[in-house]
């Protein structure tokens, strides 16, 4: 989990933080009360980060391969999107009241996304650390595989610890993911992918107090990377895709 640049030893690599940061974004798309925009939004945080992550080693992959690697394919079973639906309609003449029936629905939704994103975040920055990605093999099956390799990976780590300390910080922090929620609605613009380098302090409050949960479970992290290493060897496929790493 660590950076080439020299930083005190016990301090947040800028890699996870970016990641977190992403992760982060994604996870409060489910508060957006506008059905279908949900889903946008998720699709277009997951993709911005890879995009990013790629972007950092001077790197540029086709749309597909982009889409691979983000997973968009399996962020959410046709099941899901109808409740997402369902919840939407129900509740968007109260949409502007962040009211305790509403957190209660959607901070599940929020673990797990959130959950998802991170791993394979991580996952991501970790392979292109170590080289599995590069611009020759992002034209062929290289995404693919790695994807596979990443998914494989999740499905076997217990992330309850990783779980567990996503709803502590989202039942703590309510009104501050009601607020931060709003940098995804541009009054002028419409919908928007969040911008680590410039974006509002809810946000970066949120992704703050999730790196201070994270950064205790560094030998989870260091277990996710072996998983990987070794799904990625064997080429075993990789699980049917699933919504979350698990809760």
């Amino acid at each position: 989990m660590a950076d080439s640049t020299s930083r005190p030893p016990n301090a947040v690599p800028p890699s996870l933080a970016r990641v977190a940061f992403h992760a982060m974004a994604a996870g409060l798309t489910p508060l957006i009360p506008v059905p279908f925009l949900d889903d946008y939004a998720l699709r277009q945080v997951r993709e911005q980060s890879v995009r990013d992550q790629l972007k950092e080693r001077g790197l540029k992959a086709p749309d597909k391969a982009v889409a691979v690697l983000a997973g968009s394919y399996e962020t959410r079973s046709l099941g899901g999107r109808l409740v997402s639906y369902l919840k939407a309609v129900a509740l968007f003449p109260v949409r502007k009241v962040f009211r305790k029936v509403f957190f209660v629905l959607w901070v599940k939704d929020c673990v797990d996304l959130t959950s998802v994103c991170l791993h394979h975040g991580y996952l991501l920055h970790h392979a292109l650390e170590r080289g599995d990605l590069d611009a020759a093999s992002l034209q062929g099956e290289a995404p693919r595989k790695v994807q596979a390799a990443i998914v494989a990976a999740c499905a076997e780590m217990d992330s309850r610890p990783i779980n567990q300390a996503l709803r502590r910080l989202f039942r703590s922090s309510r009104v501050l993911m009601a607020e931060a929620t709003r940098v995804f609605l541009d009054p002028k613009r419409g919908p928007r992918v969040p911008d680590p380098k410039a974006e509002n302090a809810e946000v970066k409050s949120l992704t703050d107090r999730l790196l201070q949960e994270l950064w205790e479970e560094r030998g989870y992290f260091t277990a996710l990377e072996a998983h990987y290493d070794k799904h990625l060897k064997s080429g075993l496929a990789a699980p049917e895709p699933r919504a979350a790493t698990g809760t």
